[in-house]
């Protein structure tokens, strides 16, 4: 009833206006504002037969219609229809009046304003008479309570139409939380963290970067990941142990915290740190027996073990591989058996090899030699490739080149075919050339030319940039600028964006935007 009377209210001001149009007309093009047309609206009386005889008529039962039946509950008594049988507008119906399209003057369109005036008029009349007859109400209450059982209730056979189940299936946590792509960085002192994608803009080469994360003094980011909020992630320790989790259950944190120990998700050892987070998405979250896990070791030993056996890790962790004394692992990868593996020193020095030259072993084993390595150099990167990435014909954007980086900030891109392969367990070959300018090479990764990758620093800060920027080099050269660091700063990796997460809206065009 209130929101009819609310309403009638509107379309009352509507007829008066329309009862009066010509004048209505000339006070609102004579004034110099809406706010002085408006008061000069409200200001006058107006007479409309039409709202006169609506609100003093008598109905067929024989009922005197009162004006104030259809008046709403607070509007003021000078307001409305007056004594004297014209009419005052209240601000809410000059308003109205004001905003009112010129295309609603149609003769058509007066007639649907008119009518419905009637109409709405009907509606609070027949509510009126409904709140006063409690009769109407029980027969009303018991008309709609019998649609409702014809609806909703039981059937003849008297079978419900709802099934009730006496163990309802729970809700989990993961069951609540919404899909999203995140950015997980985990820093060498062991402070892990996730954040949304979305955060971080494209940059040109040679970008000052975004601050990733606050670090302390003594430690720097050393590892970045990106994956889905659903996604499982085996995280695999220096020491070669294995632990499980979901990007979910990654702590969340702004680009300015430092994130939270990693001791706090997972049971480490003294000197024991995550240094691989490996996604498993898609038909992998069911560890096929048919795929594996590659690992590679600094020391240069490979090994490969089915992915089923990693299918129930506890929390305390399990063995992925036997490391010597001084050994560490350095990476890990999910290969189906048709993969090459390539090997990338920080010594400038590369090697590439078929994955099936490893055959399958245990989780509590040692592995074969990868790359013989000189003294005092050790492995800085595993990369796994399609056998057939480099052969004629692949798709544009395959991932045929190898992106490489030093710690100096400077790195290349080269074909994937200049890398030959060879049988594992050799020296390797240039994969770039070491300098004085240059320094140890710190990443390697391979790209194609519409992808874009992450450089990070050891003091935590983060660009993005087009691999189509970096200029396509050979083997034995020195390689362009990456990143433009800041005094006494190293690049410490780089990682590729896959392209399903690297869906970013803003860029930043700037050559050189200041760090945030």
């Amino acid at each position: 009833l209130r929101k009819a009377r609310e309403r009638g209210h509107v379309l009352e001001g509507l007829a008066v206006a329309l009862a009066n149009i010509d004048e209505f007309i000339r006070i609102i093009r004579e004034s110099p504002t809406p706010p002085v047309a408006k008061t000069e609206l409200m200001a006058r009386s107006w007479d409309s037969a039409l709202v006169r005889e609506m609100l003093t008529r008598t109905r067929e039962d024989g009922v005197t219609i009162s004006a104030d039946d259809y008046r709403p509950e607070d509007l003021d008594r000078a307001y409305g229809l007056q004594p004297d049988g014209l009419y005052r507008l209240s601000d809410t119906q000059a308003q109205e009046i004001l905003q009112m399209r010129l295309q609603r003057l149609t003769g058509l369109e007066q007639d649907k304003i008119v009518a419905e005036y009637k109409e709405v008029m009907a509606e609070i009349e027949d509510l009126l008479d409904i709140l006063a007859k409690p009769s109407r109400v029980s027969t009303i209450i018991g008309e709609e309570l019998a649609a409702l059982k014809t609806e909703f209730g039981q059937t003849k056979e008297g079978a419900r139409r709802s099934t009730v189940e006496h163990n309802a299936q729970d809700l989990a946590t993961e069951d609540l939380i919404t899909p999203t792509d995140m950015v997980v960085t985990l820093s060498h002192a062991g402070y892990i963290k996730a954040q949304p994608l979305s955060e971080y803009r494209s940059q040109k080469r040679g970008g000052r970067g975004k601050q990733a994360t606050a670090t302390k003094e003594d430690d720097w980011i050393d590892q970045l990941f990106i994956a889905n909020t659903h996604d499982y992630i085996l995280c695999f320790s220096n020491r070669g142990r294995l632990y499980w989790l979901k990007v979910w259950e990654v702590p969340s944190g702004s680009r300015g915290s430092r994130g939270r120990p990693i001791v706090n998700m997972f049971p480490l050892q003294d000197g024991e740190k995550i240094n691989v987070v490996l996604p498993l998405t898609g038909d992998n979250r069911s560890f096929p027996t048919d795929h594996y896990i590659f690992m590679a070791t600094a020391g240069g030993t490979v090994k490969k073990t089915a992915l089923d056996e990693f299918s129930n890790p506890r929390k305390i962790g399990i063995i992925a591989i036997k490391l010597d004394d001084g050994d560490q692992l350095i990476g890990a990868a999910v290969t189906d058996g048709q993969h090459d593996v390539m090997l990338f020193s920080d010594g400038g020095k590369a090697v590439r090899f078929d994955e099936n030259d490893v055959r399958a072993l245990g989780r509590d084993t040692r592995g074969v030699r990868g790359m013989q390595l000189e003294e005092g150099q050790s492995v800085i990167a595993m990369l796994v490739a399609d056998a057939e990435a480099a052969e004629p014909g692949t798709e544009p954007n395959a991932r045929n080149s190898v992106l490489t980086a030093t710690e100096n900030g400077y790195g290349k891109r080269t074909q994937i075919t200049e890398y030959t392969r060879h049988g594992r367990g050799t020296k390797g070959m240039i994969a770039i050339q070491q300098s004085e300018r240059n320094g140890k090479v710190v990443a390697a990764t391979l790209v194609g030319v519409e992808d874009e990758i992450m450089l990070i620093t050891d003091k935590g800060v983060l660009v993005r940039t087009r691999v189509a920027e970096i200029r396509e080099m050979g083997r034995a050269t020195q390689g362009v600028t990456l990143i433009a660091l800041d005094d006494g700063a190293q690049l410490s990796g780089l990682q590729r964006i896959v392209e399903n997460d690297a869906q970013d809206n803003g860029t930043d065009e700037s050559p050189s935007s200041p760090t945030e």
